[in-house]
C-alpha cells in the first residue's frame, strides 16, 4: 500500500519497485514537496510528456540500451505524475492504469488468452483493429469512421491512420499508379497558386501535397513520420559535418557564401557515405 505523506528518507521506502515509485512521486506532490511538481496539472504536463516521448524515440534510432532505458524512466515521471494529479481529483490511480493496460493486453489479445486464431503479424493486427473498433463503439457514439484518428497525433502519422480507415472500407487508389498522379496533380496546383500569388492557396495545396506525399509513403509500405524523422536526423547530421569542416579553418557557417556550403555539403555526404555505406 502507497503512503500518501510519506516523509521517511527515500532509500528507506520500500516494497516494490512500482510503490517505490509511486511513493516518491506522492512525496514531490506532498505538502512539503517540489513546488514544481506541486503546480503542475494535465494541461501543463502536456508539453513535456510529448518531449519525453520524442527523446525515447531518438534513444531507439540510436539503439542505444543505456539511453533507452534512462529516456522511458523520464517518460514514465509523467505517467507518474498524471496519475498523481488524477488521484487527488479522485479520477483514478497508478494502479488503475495499470490495470487497465494489463486488462486491454488480456483482451486484445485473444488468440493468446482466448480462443481466437491468429497466426501472422497482419492477422493480429486484424484481429487488434477489429476489437480496438468494438470497444470504441461501445464506449462512444462515433459519427464518422475518422473519429477513431487521435487529433492530438502528430500530422503526418494522424494523416496516414486516416488513409488506413479509408483503405479498409474500400476509399482508395486501384494501386500505386494513382497515388503518383495524384502526386504530380497536386504539384501543378501548387504551381498554379504560387503563380497567382494567393498565399491561403498555396498554403492549401502544401498541405493537399503533403498528404499525397503520405499517401504513397502509406502504398510503399513506408512510416511517413519515421521517414521524415530520418531524414531530419541525416540533414541535421551532415549539417554538423559542415560546420565541423569550417571551424577546422576557424570560419562559422555565416562567414561564407552559398558556393562554399554547397561544396562542403558535398563533403558532407562523402563523408557521411563513407562512413555509413550510404548510397545519397
Amino acid at each position: 500500500m502507497c503512503r500518501g505523506d510519506d516523509r521517511r528518507p527515500v532509500e528507506d521506502l520500500d516494497g516494490s519497485p512500482w510503490e517505490r515509485f509511486e511513493s516518491i512521486i506522492k512525496r514531490l506532490r506532498g505538502p512539503d514537496g517540489c513546488p514544481w511538481d506541486k503546480k503542475q496539472t494535465y494541461q501543463s504536463l502536456t508539453p513535456f510528456v510529448l518531449e519525453e516521448a520524442y527523446e525515447v524515440v531518438q534513444a531507439a534510432s540510436e539503439n542505444d540500451g543505456d539511453k533507452i532505458r534512462e529516456e522511458l524512466g523520464d517518460l514514465m515521471l509523467q505517467i507518474g505524475l498524471y496519475s498523481a494529479i488524477a488521484e487527488e481529483n479522485q479520477h483514478f490511480t497508478l494502479a488503475d492504469v495499470i490495470n487497465g493496460i494489463s486488462d486491454k493486453l488480456v483482451r486484445r489479445h485473444p488468440h493468446v488468452f482466448g480462443d481466437r486464431k491468429a497466426d501472422t503479424p497482419e492477422q493480429v493486427e486484424k484481429l487488434w483493429a477489429e476489437i480496438k473498433s468494438n470497444e470504441r463503439g461501445k464506449r462512444l457514439q462515433r459519427s464518422s469512421l475518422m473519429d477513431q484518428v487521435d487529433k492530438g497525433l502528430p500530422a503526418l502519422m494522424r494523416a496516414q491512420q486516416q488513409q488506413e480507415v479509408a483503405a479498409q472500407v474500400g476509399f482508395d487508389w486501384p494501386d500505386v499508379q494513382g497515388v503518383v498522379e495524384k502526386l504530380h496533380e497536386e504539384i501543378s496546383e501548387l504551381k498554379e497558386a504560387w503563380d497567382k500569388n494567393d498565399q491561403a492557396q498555396v498554403e492549401s495545396e502544401i498541405g493537399d501535397l503533403l498528404f499525397a506525399c503520405v499517401n504513397l509513403a502509406r502504398w510503399l509500405g513506408v512510416d511517413a513520420e519515421v521517414a521524415l524523422t530520418r531524414t531530419i536526423d541525416k540533414f541535421s547530421k551532415r549539417f554538423r559535418l559542415m560546420e565541423a569542416y569550417l571551424k577546422q579553418d576557424n570560419l562559422t557557417i555565416r562567414e561564407v557564401g552559398l558556393d562554399t556550403l554547397d561544396e562542403l555539403w558535398e563533403k558532407a555526404k562523402d563523408g557521411e557515405n563513407k562512413e555509413g555505406g550510404e548510397k545519397a
